[in-house]
């Protein structure tokens, strides 16, 4: 049986672990062709110093069924990331699918402290990080996106804009980090609507990445008895969830009905039908409006 991505070419822009990684596998297991990039390499680390390499996420995608193509870049660096848009135009010669989900900043956010206790230089690296990055890679890629209508942005960040609206995010830079990822959706919505493209921010829930497992000293076979640290852990899901997210929209013909929007991995499952990898559909922004946030019990009940 063909699958729906089978011909498709997609970059995953921070591919080396955690959301991007899975997405990346994602859309590999639906066919596509993947373009993962990311700093960390068996060449050496980022300075996020952590095991996950791009080669590694690359050989996911392969062996999930697509074609996973490792490029380490640095999406700060304006020639690399045009190399990488002139290598993939070289290689295949159109792009379908852009994922933007840079990020690296976890190292470098101070929570729970008003700006004149932030450090100033990690501060604003966090927005170089998070947002420039963005900037820089749609620069380039995107002209070799809008060459067949049909394309697809997809801004990964943390959090609903209705959410994001309501809700202190702990750290102006962290907070303006995330509400400029989901504009930047809204924006490349406008630019792309003439070329037929589609774009949109996306958000996963309580995403159980490597560093959030090492966090809760769990592993994935035992991550339920990270609710012994937090009771709403329960509510958390796996980066594959959000990855069956975005391969979902890149297969829908009619995805430009939610191009510009805001939308959560929760919200798309109970669309398209997909589930997390326990088969369970955890509704993770709904449950922190509804139960963390109103500080009432942890319950998922009714939540996945």
């Amino acid at each position: 049986m063909t699958k729906p991505l089978t011909g498709k070419v997609a970059l995953v822009a921070g591919a080396t672990r955690g959301a991007g990684r899975q997405i990346a596998v994602q859309l590999g297991a639906a066919g596509a062709t993947v373009y993962a990039t990311g700093r960390s390499s068996r060449a050496g680390r980022s300075e996020m110093d952590r095991p996950e390499t791009i080669e590694e996420t690359a050989e996911l995608v392969t062996a999930a069924g697509g074609e996973g193509i490792a490029v380490v870049v640095d999406h700060l660096v304006p020639e690399q990331v045009r190399d990488l848009a002139a290598r993939i135009d070289a290689e295949q010669g159109r792009l379908d699918v852009l994922v933007n989900d840079i990020w690296g900043g976890d190292p470098l956010v101070t929570w729970h402290e008003p700006v004149w206790k932030q450090p100033l230089d990690a501060g604003l690296r966090t927005l170089r990080l998070a947002v420039d990055t963005h900037i820089i890679t749609s620069h380039f890629v995107l002209p070799l996106l809008i060459r067949r209508p049909g394309g697809l942005v997809v801004e990964i960040g943390d959090g609903t804009k209705a959410y994001n609206d309501e809700n202190y995010r702990l750290s102006v830079f962290y907070d303006l980090a995330k509400v400029s990822v989901n504009r930047l959706a809204f924006v490349w919505s406008h630019e792309l609507k003439p070329h037929g493209g589609t774009a949109v921010a996306l958000t996963p829930g309580w995403i159980r990445s490597e560093s959030m497992l090492e966090h809760f000293g769990v592993t994935e076979e035992n991550w339920r008895d990270g609710a012994a640290k937090d009771p709403h852990f329960l509510i958390s899901e796996t980066p594959a969830f959000v990855g069956r997210a975005v391969a979902a929209l890149a297969a829908d013909e009619d995805r430009v009905r939610w191009s510009g929007r805001s939308l959560s991995a929760g919200e798309l499952s109970q669309v398209y039908g997909f589930t997390d990898v326990d088969g369970s559909r955890p509704d993770a922004f709904r449950y922190l409006s509804e139960v963390a946030d109103a500080g009432r019990p942890a319950d998922v009940t009714g939540y996945r």
